[in-house]
């Protein structure tokens, strides 16, 4: 039997339960996925996503940073790599222009149910706190 190298706690990220996991990581690769019997949300139990859905952790074709594209009017215009921060800015900087030339009920958010409740909490305070909108809409399907 295989030994990790070390196990990572966290929690899984299909859906909004919050299972509790366990990952076996060996020379930097995750090899499998336990559930976590002291968790009282799943005590050890994972469904198929949870337990067998990870190979997109090692996907060569992975996003790794976010990318930016400047040509609006392109839809396969180039994108580059920036920083977090960088693109944030833009979203934030774009999100206000909306807002302010056509309104907050002109933006919406669709929340996911690959989120965990509080970061989908967190979404809908954004919408409603700062953009000013009650346009918030969720997909709890799979």
């Amino acid at each position: 039997m295989i030994q990790p190298d070390r196990v990572v706690q966290t929690t899984c990220p299909y859906c909004g339960v919050g299972c509790q996991i366990d990952l076996h990581v060996k020379d930097g690769l995750l090899y499998r996925v336990n559930g976590r019997f002291d968790s009282p949300v799943n005590r050890g139990n994972l469904c198929v996503k949870g337990r067998f859905g990870f190979d997109f952790i090692h996907a060569p074709d992975r996003l790794t940073a976010p990318l930016l594209r400047h040509d609006r009017g392109e839809p396969f215009a180039a994108r580059h790599a920036t920083t977090w921060d960088a693109a944030l800015d833009h979203v934030a900087g774009r999100l206000r222009a909306i807002r302010d030339a056509h309104g907050p009920d002109s933006i919406a958010f669709l929340l996911s149910a690959k989120c965990t409740n509080e970061e989908n909490y967190l979404v809908q305070k954004l919408a409603r706190a700062v953009v000013g909108t009650h346009n918030v809409d969720h997909c709890a399907r799979l």
